[in-house]
């Protein structure tokens, strides 16, 4: 899926790799759409239970440990602590945030989201070359609860809470700041892969400035 991409990935193929018939990955496996879900659980990035586990238990501290979360086009399961002064489970290095506890989030929540894009959109770009197939994986994705939707529900959950916590701004739009936060995630993600990108500043860096500059638009006035 990393080297053809989604669209051209066949099962025929995934299983002469995988050193087993096509019919035995059937016995697991309903279809590519489900591979692709099971691809984004197993090895890239784990961004859903970290947004997950902050909209059910946002009073934990900044642990981030739990392992819930449900499957989504851009998350990915696992587990392991992600505190937002510690290492991300990239390359990224340390994230280095201020001392506000959301800010501290946000930044955690950027560093795991740019390194989950730029490793996932390799793999899922190929599908908008073929509407059709498209269509499919977007049904197939809608039938298990799935799609790039739900991490943007998941952090303006986190979001939401935090605002009628009183800890930022109460007139803050939690999708539109999800949004934002994500949205340049992704964005980073395609300008590294777009233009070749290699240097400028590291996952870490990006991480900390942006939640940096969203937390300003949205703290709570004093």
């Amino acid at each position: 899926m990393r080297t053809l991409g989604l669209a051209r990935t066949t099962t025929k193929e995934i299983a002469r790799a995988a050193g087993c018939s096509e019919a035995a990955l059937y016995k697991h496996f309903t279809g590519k759409e489900e591979l692709f879900v099971a691809v984004l659980q197993e090895r890239l990035p784990p961004l859903g239970p970290l947004l997950a586990q902050l909209a059910e238990e946002p009073d934990e501290s900044d642990g981030f440990g739990g392992s819930g979360g449900s499957v989504g086009f851009v998350e990915a399961g696992g587990s392991g602590g992600f505190d937002g002064s510690g290492d991300s489970s990239g390359s990224g290095g340390s994230v280095e945030s201020g001392t506000d506890p959301v800010e501290r989030r946000l930044a955690a929540i950027a560093s795991r989201a740019a390194e989950f894009y730029e490793q996932s959109m390799p793999i899922a770009s190929s599908l908008f070359a073929e509407p059709a197939l498209l269509h499919r994986h977007r049904e197939a994705l809608r039938g298990i609860g799935a799609g790039p939707h739900v991490p943007l529900r998941l952090l303006a959950a986190y979001l939401t809470v935090e605002r009628d916590r009183g800890r930022i701004d109460p007139d803050t739009d939690p999708e539109a700041a999800a949004a934002m936060l994500l949205g340049a995630c992704y964005q980073r993600a395609f300008l590294r892969h777009f233009m070749g990108i290699e240097d400028g500043p590291t996952v870490a860096e990006f991480a900390a400035s942006t939640a940096r500059t969203l937390i300003r638009g949205i703290a709570a006035r004093s």
